[in-house]
Formats: structure tokens, C-alpha cells, sequence
């Protein structure tokens, strides 16, 4: 039993860390996911360089869904 908790100890930092970043992945998806059943897309409406210019803001504009 001593073995595994003082690797668990020597490990600590790197386990926290391990956790942190995992549930800020956590956290990311799920946004995403309540983001996308709502209606809302990553696009940030400058469609200057964007090869779809017009087409997913004129059919969100007619109600359609984007896909």
C-alpha cells in the first residue's frame, strides 16, 4: 500500500494537472454540444476570406438549418 500512495504523492502535480486539463476538455465539449442545440456556430460573421461568403448567413436569414 506505501508504494502506490508515495507514487501518488511524487505524482501529484502531474496528476492535478492531468485533471485540470481534462476537465477543461470536459468543460469545452459541453459548451459546444449546448452551443450547437441552440442555434449558435463558431462563425465569427467575417465572411471576407470565407469560401462560403453569403451562403450560411443567408440561409440561417431564411430559416433553414445550416446543416
Amino acid at each position: 500500500m506505501k508504494p502506490m500512495l508515495q507514487a501518488i504523492i511524487d505524482n501529484a502535480g502531474t496528476i492535478l494537472l492531468t485533471l485540470a486539463l481534462a476537465a477543461l476538455v470536459a468543460w469545452i465539449i459541453l459548451r459546444l454540444r449546448r452551443d450547437r442545440k441552440q442555434g449558435k456556430t463558431s462563425c465569427g460573421g467575417s465572411c471576407g476570406c470565407c469560401p462560403m461568403a453569403g451562403k450560411c448567413h443567408a440561409m440561417r436569414q431564411e430559416g433553414k438549418p445550416l446543416s
